[in-house]
């Protein structure tokens, strides 16, 4: 897969929604894009602890490719808060300038308009959770400039009956006994200055406006480890496109 074109890389806060029966301008969503990998987490404004069903947010590659001139971004998600998709993730993408873009839906119909934070290009870094084995757990670490998103998935898996395109609010309604497995699931999005990672929104209540103590460190050009938060955790280097070895 080839990296997204650099004016895709940072952090993306999404000034509106439009769709044939809604408008958003005021729900927390933030799109996070390295080279290859993209973080998103979405919290609506109305967010109460009754309603924590209703986020949503993934992490996974993206793709863009150029179809009949126009600029097709997608995003192939590999965790997802909320139950499979029926349709594909995908968008037509225009840059009225250099730090806005619109994306206009291609599987459904909708518009949103997107701006870039400052200070959230020049430095990406995208790391894979390891178990005991070794082995990816699906838990992801991703930093686009001062602004870092941690990913872990919930551990239990869907249910074999599950129906494509059912919402996590159906599926707990008819599994309620499962509602605490199926809505642990973190995304927490925040800032990393000075060793200090400061949480400005969470998929977990409990995690907004948390500060941890963190730094990262790559030990070599495949593996890093964490200090702080995440302390035992090992961690496979994805990607590491910045010149210090420590953040």
């Amino acid at each position: 897969m080839k990296p997204v074109p650099n004016n895709y890389r940072g952090v993306w806060q999404r000034d509106l929604l439009q769709t044939p029966t809604m408008r958003d301008d005021s729900s927390f969503v933030r799109w996070m894009q390295t080279s290859y990998w993209h973080a998103d987490l979405r919290v609506p404004d109305s967010f109460m602890p009754l309603k924590v069903e209703n986020q949503q947010g993934f992490c996974g590659v993206t793709l863009v490719e150029k179809v009949a001139e126009r600029q097709v971004c997608t995003w192939h998600r590999r965790m997802d808060f909320q139950p499979p998709r029926l349709d594909i993730d995908a968008g037509v993408m225009l840059f009225p300038t250099l730090d806005t873009v619109e994306e206009t839906g291609i599987h459904s119909i909708y518009f949103e308009a997107w701006s870039r934070l400052p200070e959230s290009t020049g430095r990406f870094i995208v790391l894979a959770g390891l178990n005991e084995q070794g082995k990816d757990n699906q838990t992801r670490l991703l930093m686009a400039g001062r602004y870092l998103m941690y990913v872990r998935p919930r551990a239990v898996p869907w249910p074999l009956a599950l129906s494509m395109g059912q919402s996590l609010a159906d599926l707990i309604l008819s599994q309620p006994v499962l509602k605490n497995e199926y809505l642990d699931f973190e995304i927490s999005f925040g800032t990393l200055d000075s060793g200090v990672w400061r949480i400005e929104q969470s998929t977990l209540r409990k995690k907004k406006s948390q500060s941890l103590a963190l730094s990262i460190h790559s030990s070599s050009p495949s593996s890093a480890i964490t200090r702080g938060s995440f302390v035992g955790v090992n961690w496979q280097v994805l990607e590491w496109t910045c010149t210090d070895s420590t953040v």
